[in-house]
């Protein structure tokens, strides 16, 4: 009876660890059978009826409108990313870009390895009642299955063709150009073969970032995420938003109520602050 328990408790084990992995890989994007979408009666407002109760109960729920900050001594984010080959996929809800092994973050001498990244349009963080054009969130998981999140904006470059620090020309950064390449058609992705990017070059230059506790932004809407959301946008041209914007133009959840959170703001000029590797 004993080795029975036994062999019953490893198998829900390694159900739950192989459950959550699946839910952090694919940043939400299932977890039921239920459809869901972000209209009409398969809309965010309805997702707590359609199998996923915490995206109606949960109480830190992304994303959020960031009014206001509290200054702290918050950890720097140490990127640490690699090379990639483009392993992308339209998924139904958006295009997300798996990510090779190697690649990571640390924070506060914590390591979560990135699995991949995925855009919204518009953005699902705001700043101040604003959501820009787009958001791209970074999906990282810790060894002990911690999820973390690092937010960056996308805006449209300025009219008159002068360059900020955070643009990136359109000829010049070849990861961002190969990745809003691959956008095609309404539903289609053209890909390269052998063709590798690096996340890095999707960073703003300006390391100064907002932190909060919150969730997954889509079902099964997960709680316990660190969110990392990068305060400077990420200038892309017009036709790379359109790209984007011709298979998704609105996939984009609703800010979520704060309840008791507080979002804590480390600056650029903080002491130590410069990332690593970018």
């Amino acid at each position: 009876m004993k080795k029975y328990c036994l062999l019953a408790l490893a198998i829900l084990s390694s159900s739950t660890f192989l459950s959550a992995n699946a839910t952090a890989k694919s940043a939400g994007h299932g977890g039921s059978n239920a459809h869901w979408g972000y209209t009409g009666a398969e809309g965010p407002n309805n997702w707590g009826h359609l199998g996923y109760p915490l995206c109606a109960e949960g109480k830190n729920q992304s994303p959020v409108d960031i009014t206001a900050s509290a200054n702290t001594n918050l950890d720097k984010i140490e990127f640490h990313y690699a090379s990639s080959a483009v392993n992308s996929t339209n998924n139904g809800h958006t295009v997300q870009f798996n990510y090779d092994a190697g690649s990571a973050i640390t924070v506060g001498g914590k390591k979560y390895a990135l699995l991949q990244f995925h855009f919204h349009a518009p953005s699902e963080n705001k700043i101040n009642g604003k959501p820009y054009p787009m958001e791209m969130h970074l999906v990282h998981k810790s060894d002990d299955g911690r999820l973390a999140v690092v937010g960056v904006f996308f805006q449209e470059e300025k009219s008159d063709h002068k360059k900020s620090a955070d643009s990136h020309d359109e000829t010049g950064n070849v990861s961002l150009n190969t990745v809003f390449g691959a956008f095609s058609g309404k539903t289609g992705l053209e890909l390269q073969a052998n063709v590798k990017i690096n996340a890095k070059d999707l960073l703003p230059h300006d390391s100064t970032y907002l932190h909060f506790m919150g969730s997954l932004t889509t079902p099964p809407c997960s709680e316990g995420v660190s969110w990392f959301v990068m305060k400077d946008p990420v200038e892309i041209t017009t036709q790379q938003l359109a790209r984007f914007q011709a298979i998704y133009s609105n996939n984009a959840r609703p800010a979520q109520a704060w309840n008791r959170r507080v979002p804590f703001e480390r600056t650029s000029n903080s002491e130590g602050s410069h990332n690593s590797g970018h």
